[in-house]
Order: structure tokens, then sequence, then C-alpha cells
């Protein structure tokens, strides 16, 4: 969910996407390995994310322009993966399990005290751009929940308590 702060910065910061070379040549490096330019868009969208950070309409424009497919195209596969973001995002993206065991094992508690130590909703990102919460519906980690995983790392037996620890340690 795009905020109106959020919204409101990146006008004033005037962000601008343009693929480099490299870049370009890298994405025509991945088409090779599938059949059609389409099948390979989940790849290019997770390439050129892992660049900018997120997949903004001027990159969705541009790369519509040098896949020589259409934006709707692209659009369609960009917003069904929801690992595809098409807004900013925090530095530290944090996924709490929603499961039925993280559920049954205390979830809600970890995810009200993530919200408000965070001062976001699920779903949204910090004003200081620092972390981003979503949901996830398995961690594979059942045995030890409730689990979040703050970036690549897993964290188990997760506490409303230990998650202020969690998150001091990635300011």
């Amino acid at each position: 969910m795009l905020t109106v702060e959020v919204y409101e910065m990146s006008k004033k910061i005037d962000i601008k996407f343009k693929l480099t070379i490299q870049e370009k040549i890298e994405i025509f490096n991945i088409i090779k390995n599938y059949r059609t330019v389409r099948s390979s868009l989940i790849e290019i969208l997770k390439f050129v994310q892992k660049s900018y950070g997120w997949i903004s309409n001027e990159l969705i424009t541009e790369l519509a322009c040098i896949l020589k497919i259409s934006k709707c195209d692209i659009e369609e596969i960009a917003t069904f993966y929801s690992q595809i973001f098409r807004q900013p995002i925090g530095r530290n993206i944090i996924k709490y399990c929603d499961s039925v065991v993280c559920y049954v094992n205390g979830c809600e508690k970890i995810r009200c005290s993530l919200e408000k130590n965070l001062n976001v909703n699920v779903g949204e990102t910090t004003k200081d751009f620092k972390f981003t919460l979503l949901p996830i519906c398995c961690l594979g980690n059942c045995d030890k929940s409730p689990t979040i995983m703050i970036n690549d790392d897993l964290y188990s037996n997760v506490t409303e308590y230990s998650v202020i620890v969690l998150l001091e340690s990635y300011q």
C-alpha cells in the first residue's frame, strides 16, 4: 500500500530509474534460459528489483520497450507475485509467519508488537524506510513457532518482547 508520505517523498526526490547497458545485457542473458520472453519475466523482475529495490512504473515502461512486450504483460506478473515490490520498501523486510501453527502459538501478539514498535500496519513501510512489515503464510519452521524472518535471518520462538531486541539490532 503506497502511503501518502511515500508518494510525497518520491515526488520531492524526483526518482528516475534507467537501466544501464550492463543491466540490459544481463536481462538478455536471463532470457536465453527460457523459451519465451514472457516466461522469463519473473527472473527479470527479480534481477531488476535486486538493483533498484522495487519495480517502478518507469522500469516497467523501459522493460516493455526493450523486451517488446506490453506494459500490461509485465504489470500482470509484477502485481501477482508478492515478492515483487511495486512501491519503495524498507532496507529491512520483516516477514511474520501467520500460518495456522504460528497463529495458534501467538503470531497475533507478534504482529501487534511489530506494528506498535514500528508504528506501521502490516504491508507498510516505516517513514524512515528502515523496515517493511509483511505477512507470509509459512516460513517452514512450525516446530519453533512463532517465527519471523528479517531479511534472510530466521528467528524462532519469538515473543512480543524479543521482537523489541531484534528490531534494535537492525537499526
